[in-house]
């Protein structure tokens, strides 16, 4: 190679790298007027499952362990435990891919976000509770929702990530 060649590519060379420094810098200086989102890495989660159901079990398995659901489809089958308590289950490719649980009225018996996720979750000014929590070592993410009031609901789902 030309010694005028060679320099033309260490010059291409230190404009790239100088370019790709200022850039990152001008991302980092950007990044100071957004918030900064916080996404919770735990390594263990407290809840992964549900009446002995887990994110990745068989459609077959789920069946066995739960018993004929009042509605039974290829995508999902729907338990409802009692007045209070059901449960959906969605499948992917003949496994367990979502789990959503359903407390209603009388939800004395429903786990609170300190079972779900190992802490108190403080309410918003409207009395709800809200927090999802990603566990990427487990492979999913938990949302917890519990509404206020003398009819609350509580709400958790768990979803493959």
């Amino acid at each position: 190679m030309s010694r005028k060649l060679i320099k033309i590519l260490l010059i291409v060379s230190s404009l790239v790298i100088a370019g790709n420094f200022v850039d990152r810098n001008a991302q980092r200086t950007n990044a100071k007027n957004i918030a900064p989102i916080a996404v919770p890495t735990p390594e263990k989660t407290l809840f992964s499952e549900y009446r002995g159901v887990k994110i990745g079990m068989l459609t077959a398995d789920v069946r066995t362990k739960l018993g004929k659901a009042k509605e039974e489809t290829d995508g999902q089958d729907q338990y409802i435990f009692s007045d209070n308590e059901s449960a959906l289950f969605y499948y992917a490719a003949g496994h367990v891919n979502a789990i959503m649980i359903t407390f209603q009225g009388d939800v004395t018996k429903a786990p609170s976000a300190k079972d779900v996720f190992g802490n108190d979750v403080a309410p918003n000014d409207q009395g709800m509770i809200f927090k999802i929590e990603r566990y990427p070592k487990a492979g999913f993410w938990i949302s917890y929702t519990r509404t206020s009031g003398t009819d609350a609901m509580v709400n958790i789902a768990l979803q493959k990530m």
